[in-house]
């Protein structure tokens, strides 16, 4: 039975925080606490201020002005992590684990078990085991972290904070790159944890998923407070109206009859590849054509193997007639077909880079002349960019990294568009974006396609395949199970073919 939620014993407590990088200022006065024994979600377009106010909960970031209050006195909180050591564990959305080691030593990283001066590794390898078992975690001590699932990853993540008796546990986005079953394994061991009395900041675009998991929700718009109420008290419409300030019935833009008619653009039949096994569709000019199905299924092999990602083993690829069964990635451009990757942080942008060069890197031979950069068409190009995406940035100096993650998509966009792409494929489109930003992407996608630009859309959330897509390819294990057209594109046709339970005979 869960923890009693006590309205008075908040374990922290953020009392009118603001904070200033320099002249910007990006958060207002904000309020918040944590009781012991409760999820308390903080939800808010990119950009809003949750990272930054994570970080400050977390001792990251000093508030400029306001307050951190533990058990209700005044407490300056140390720097860079030291506050693990005051039971306030931050869980970073990338994960901070070390690949190559074992989890027990992950979980004992610098706090490693010593008896007279050697490590003690059966003491630390007894302890793990105990965390694992309470946890329900499957896996052993000994086990390498690169040979884990994202979802145990981020349950070793768990495992290291229990194990450093956290009080209070902040989570970014923990479910962003889990399954439905996985989500649904990670939530458990959560209820246990408030079972226990630990306190958790819950922080997710997944506005179904809040609601589930909260007890309270605390909104944040444009670095200040809206409002903090009982989960019981929303549903996902009215959070994510309360994010933007705006309805939100037009998230999905009207759906366009595609030509059935319309010259077929692209042609694949019988690849293969590695992941892939005698795949065959077709793509026609305006179409948007949505790659489904469950993690692992083969979705996103199949396009690096057409944009020369990585090699084709046999089968033939055909882009507006011609044959482009091997072309290099910079081949594929030039002949008007770009993919935007589903991994804008690692492979899709520089972050250490400001704007400028990010934009234009893809398409970089538009932009020399005579042998060097022209920096003045480079400008244009980004000035353009920022209008047409509506790029938000205080300041278009400032590198990537320090954009949001909905303004980073919005960038990675840009860089693919300013190729003038005829085909568009856009893996992952809103992954950890916030509900404003991606009604702009989807609005986006919809008005390429109206203007002749072909779109694939590879994706894990079914509502936004169902709702952007002309057609549905759906894949299991490396093959096309099924392709949907009209009334059959709803989540239980699309899961029987994903799951093998349905399957047609494709020629």
């Amino acid at each position: 039975m869960s923890m009693e939620v006590s309205a008075s014993a908040a374990i922290i407590e953020a009392v009118n925080i603001s904070k200033s990088f320099g002249p910007i200022p990006v958060l207002f006065s904000v309020s918040m606490d944590v009781r012991p024994g409760e999820v308390h979600a903080l939800i808010g377009e990119n950009g809003a201020g949750k990272s930054t106010l994570m970080k400050i909960l977390s001792g990251f970031h000093d508030p400029t002005s306001g307050q951190i209050r533990l058990d209700g006195k005044r407490t300056p909180l140390p720097p860079n992590g030291a506050a693990e050591h005051l039971g306030i564990v931050l869980i970073h959305q990338e994960l901070n684990l070390a690949e190559q080691m074992t989890v027990e030593e992950n979980v004992f990283l610098g706090r490693e078990i010593r008896t007279n001066g050697f490590l003690d590794r059966a003491a630390m390898r007894a302890e793990v085991q105990k965390y694992l078992d309470e946890i329900g975690l499957d896996i052993l001590p000994t086990d390498r972290i690169s040979k884990l699932t994202i979802a145990q990853k981020q349950m070793v993540e768990i495992v290291k904070a229990v194990s450093r008796n956290a009080r209070i546990l902040i989570m970014d986005e923990p479910t962003a790159v889990l399954t439905e079953e996985e989500t649904e394994v990670f939530f458990r061991q959560v209820k246990k944890l408030k079972e226990s009395g630990v306190g958790i900041v819950f922080v997710s675009h997944k506005l179904n998923e809040v609601k589930e998991i909260a007890d309270r929700v605390t909104i944040l718009r444009d670095g200040q407070w809206i409002d903090t109420r009982s989960s019981q008290d929303l549903t996902p419409d009215t959070m994510a109206q309360m994010m933007v300030g705006r309805e939100l019935s037009d998230l999905y833009p009207p759906m366009h009859e595609a030509d059935v008619d319309a010259d077929v653009v692209l042609e694949v039949k019988n690849l293969r590849a590695q992941g892939v096994d005698n795949v065959s569709f077709g793509l026609r000019k305006g179409e948007i054509l949505g790659f489904s199905g469950l993690i692992g299924s083969g979705r996103t092999a199949v396009f690096e193997a057409i944009c020369g990602l990585s090699p084709i083993e046999s089968g033939e690829i055909r882009l507006f007639g011609q044959d482009a069964s091997n072309l290099s990635v910079a081949e594929a451009r030039d002949a008007g077909l770009a993919y935007l990757t589903k991994d804008r942080k690692e492979k899709g942008l520089l972050l250490d880079k400001q704007m400028r060069p990010n934009l234009t890197l893809f398409a970089l031979p538009k932009f020399v002349r005579n042998l060097s950069i022209d920096r003045k068409a480079e400008e244009n190009a980004l000035t353009r960019a920022i209008r047409r995406f509506d790029v938000r940035a205080r300041d278009s100096s400032i590198t990537v990294g320090k954009l949001s993650g909905g303004n980073q998509q919005k960038l990675l966009l840009a860089k693919v568009m300013e190729c003038e792409p005829k085909i568009v494929i856009i893996d992952e489109p809103t992954r950890g974006i916030d509900v404003g930003t991606k009604q702009q992407i989807y609005h986006f996608i919809a008005a390429l396609a109206a203007e002749g630009v072909s779109v694939v859309v590879i994706s894990s959330e079914m509502p936004e395949i169902i709702g952007t897509c002309h057609r549905v390819v759906v894949m299991r294990e490396g093959h096309i199970t099924g392709i949907l057209t009209g009334d059959h594109i709803n989540e239980n046709e699309i899961m029987r073919y994903a799951a093998g339970l349905k399957r047609e005979e494709l020629h």
